[in-house]
């Protein structure tokens, strides 16, 4: 299943032949979402991903061949790159995990250039709010609570694009 979400999140941010030359992959885990966008995206100049875990980082960097693929120790809400960075921010399955959402949404929004798109698959479903009585309660998991996240970052164009499951949904944003 997840290899399904990685490539519909990839199909996504690539729809209407969007060819961006600058990617970066938050909380990219393994690397396999660069991968993937990688081979389909030749002429682009570099892909970067961020993970604050050391073993994904490790896994990534051993088994990704292509010189344009780096990856760097980072967390959401401190992207270790300057504004207007890259063309296409993507995260995939790790938005649940960030410590501050509101915080890693503000920061993809600082990376992105003007003209970019913001690409966000994870947990989004009206099924989910009982978790945050067991817990969670400072995770936002509806497509209501992210437009509000999005929409206070900067972001002024929201649109659902797929829906992977009833809880799994992709997100593109831009400004």
């Amino acid at each position: 299943m997840h290899s399904d979400i990685i490539s519909g999140s990839a199909n996504v941010a690539l729809s209407a032949d969007y060819q961006p030359l600058r990617v970066l992959d938050v909380g990219c885990g393994t690397g396999l979402l660069l991968r993937v966008l990688a081979e389909q995206l030749p002429d682009a100049e570099e892909f970067c991903g961020i993970d604050p875990a050391a073993g994904m980082l490790e896994v990534a960097t051993s088994t990704t061949k292509d010189s344009r693929v780096r990856f760097a120790s980072g967390m959401a809400e401190d992207i270790p790159f300057p504004d207007h960075s890259f063309d296409l921010v993507i995260s995939t399955t790790s938005f649940d995990h960030w410590m501050d959402q509101a915080a890693g949404i503000s920061e993809c929004h600082r990376v992105l250039n003007p003209n970019g798109r913001f690409v966000l698959t994870d947990l989004f479903s009206i099924g989910l709010v009982p978790t945050r009585l067991l817990g969670h309660s400072d995770r936002v998991r509806t497509r209501r609570g992210v437009q509000k996240l999005l929409r206070a970052a900067g972001f002024v164009t929201i649109d659902w694009r797929h829906r992977y499951s009833v809880v799994i949904g992709t997100v593109v944003a831009s400004k």
